[in-house]
């Protein structure tokens, strides 16, 4: 298994940081202040095509994770909901492409490939959490299908998605069997006794809404069902772990950019007669930016190329948990320090690096908050009693 760059992956890695800094980055922090999701930056990713990067050739893409993660790290470097926009496309592919059966892979993948379509995955609810074996929410079968009964919190992209896919417990009365089981449904826009809420007021990833759901006996049809009875929680786990090299991805450009913008701004700050650069201190963390973002790169790459290789299941989980928690709390460590060099500027709304910490802290929590990412790992070190 190699996670080096091919000469294709880096003609990709230039062409998009030439995008990023040109288009990308003026928008940044307009994006970030007013809340506003960026229409124009998806129209621009989709104009790019960088939406199939992850997708099966036979889906209209170029089945590449690994390429998928050079993206999202070179468009975070400035602009972190600009990097997010992909994100969010490419979460339901994975639950999709891990769970759905030939019509709905037909169906769904190709548009959300090109940008004609655009998804969600909601699992998340206010007494669970991370703990997706807490949910709530029920599917009770009916004739011709299911009807979702429950609340969701948290949905990022909901607000503009075409469909979300709602994980829910079946509860069937006459079937002691699937009581209980949990299952993702797709669920369209336009259904009746679905309800999108209003987005939340948050303190990083602002550009991209985060909205909470409701289901009032919301009629499922049984083709809408993703996968088999009893299996969601596989495939919803299957699709997170495939998930989280690009979460990583977007930590490690959210540290290589707080660290640029740190490089520059002591480059240009004198203090007691000298470049602030030229203090010991200063270089030595500095240094330290850079080793620990270079090694976050390297297990997100690993763990990237593992799901280009075709591995899956408890191998992956744990690589892919490992590189989602050194990535994203090394972005948060970085954006620290970054903005400790700013000093009284770090705080301050005119400079950008301020929201690097913000954004920072949201990727600690999203996905599986990092906790639950050592206890993946754990668990498959050491076990559970």
């Amino acid at each position: 298994m190699s996670f080096s760059l091919s000469d294709d992956q880096r003609q990709v890695q230039d062409t998009i940081r030439r995008v990023a800094a040109d288009k990308v980055a003026p928008r940044a922090n307009v994006i970030d202040r007013d809340g506003v999701y960026p229409q124009d930056m998806f129209d621009l990713l989709r104009e790019l095509g960088l939406f199939t990067l992850p997708f099966p050739p036979e889906f209209g893409g170029t089945g590449s994770m690994l390429s998928a993660c050079v993206a999202v790290e070179e468009l975070c470097r400035v602009c972190y909901n600009t990097a997010y926009l992909l994100v969010v496309q490419w979460v339901p592919f994975g639950a999709i492409l891990a769970g759905g059966n030939r019509a709905q892979k037909t169906r769904y993948l190709p548009g959300l490939a090109d940008g004609t379509l655009r998804g969600a995955i909601s699992t998340t609810e206010a007494q669970s959490g991370s703990d997706v074996a807490g949910i709530r929410t029920r599917a009770e079968p009916v004739d011709g299908g299911y009807r979702l009964n429950g609340a969701k919190i948290w949905c990022t992209n909901s607000s503009v998605a075409d469909f979300v896919l709602v994980a829910a417990r079946i509860t069937d009365n006459n079937d002691p069997s699937k009581r209980g089981s949990l299952n993702l449904f797709i669920v369209e826009r336009d259904t009746a006794g679905f309800t999108i809420g209003p987005a939340e007021d948050k303190m990083g990833a602002r550009g991209v809404p985060s909205c909470p759901l409701f289901l009032d006996n919301a009629f499922v049809p049984a083709d809408n069902r993703l996968g088999p009875e009893r299996l969601g929680f596989k495939i919803v786990m299957e699709a997170f772990n495939q998930s989280r090299p690009i979460i990583g991805a977007r930590g490690v450009g959210l540290a290589q950019g707080a660290m640029d913008l740190a490089v520059e701004f002591v480059r240009q700050r004198e203090a007691f007669g000298q470049q602030v650069s030229n203090f010991q201190g200063v270089r030595w963390m500095i240094a330290d930016m850079a080793i620990q973002t270079e090694a976050a790169r390297s297990l997100v790459y690993r763990a990237a190329a593992m799901v280009d290789d075709g591995i899956s299941g408890k191998e992956l989980a744990q690589a892919a948990a490992i590189a989602k928690a050194q990535a994203t709390d090394t972005a948060m460590s970085v954006a620290t320090d970054a903005v400790q060099l700013f000093g009284a500027a770090g705080i301050s709304n005119d400079y950008p690096i301020n929201r690097y910490f913000r954004d920072a802290k949201v990727l600690q929590i999203v996905e599986g908050t990092n906790q639950i990412q050592r206890n993946i790992i754990a668990n498959e070190l050491i076990g559970r009693n």
